[in-house]
């Protein structure tokens, strides 16, 4: 399963597509993962690298909902007439996740990076939203895509297949490196 990379540095646009391509040619859904700044684009990266493995097709985009709430609310709107899935991904005091949450029907993942400063208490502001506010919250970049991917899955067979198969992947590593570590006792 080759899949191939589109960059675009194009700021305010889409910065990094996967195309959703394989030798078969058909296109797989896609999430958009919004960044709260340019400086969570690593962290993103992570998300969008685990979501490529899936299969799935990440768009890029920064997106703050402090400095420029209106430039959020149009990027939700051009891409909640898909299927989407958004993951938000938002250091410090995280608004971005319950503003893109209220603002769509689509399911909002919330992946904030993880801040030593203040020890780690950042994260309140991912955790306890408003009423009639309630986005997801996965901590681990490889936790968000697996989580958007079933997400997908429930209507996408195909994902369905591609999450069923990484999950069986990792309980295979696990019975592998028990065998390993007991001496395959039972």
């Amino acid at each position: 399963m080759k899949i191939s990379y589109n960059i675009q540095i194009l700021y305010g646009k889409e910065k990094r597509g996967f195309d959703g391509r394989y030798s078969g040619g058909r296109i797989v859904k896609k999430v958009v993962i919004m960044m709260g700044s340019k400086g969570d684009l690593q962290w993103s990266e992570k998300i969008a690298g685990a979501l490529e493995c899936l299969g799935i097709r990440a768009v890029l985009r920064i997106a703050s909902a402090h400095k420029a709430p209106m430039r959020c609310s149009e990027i939700i709107k051009k891409y909640e007439k898909e299927d989407v899935v958004f993951i938000t991904v938002a250091g410090r005091s995280n608004a971005l996740s319950g503003f893109a949450d209220a603002r769509t029907h689509c399911p909002v993942i919330a992946c904030p990076p993880y801040s030593e400063s203040f020890a780690g208490a950042d994260i309140f502001s991912s955790l306890r939203m408003p009423s009639a506010v309630a986005p997801l919250v996965v901590l681990e970049p490889e936790g968000a895509a697996l989580a958007a991917a079933k997400i997908l899955g429930l209507k996408e067979p195909e994902i369905q297949e591609r999450v069923k198969k990484y999950q069986a992947e990792a309980r295979e590593r696990i019975e592998r490196d028990d065998e390993e570590v007991s001496g395959g006792q039972c």
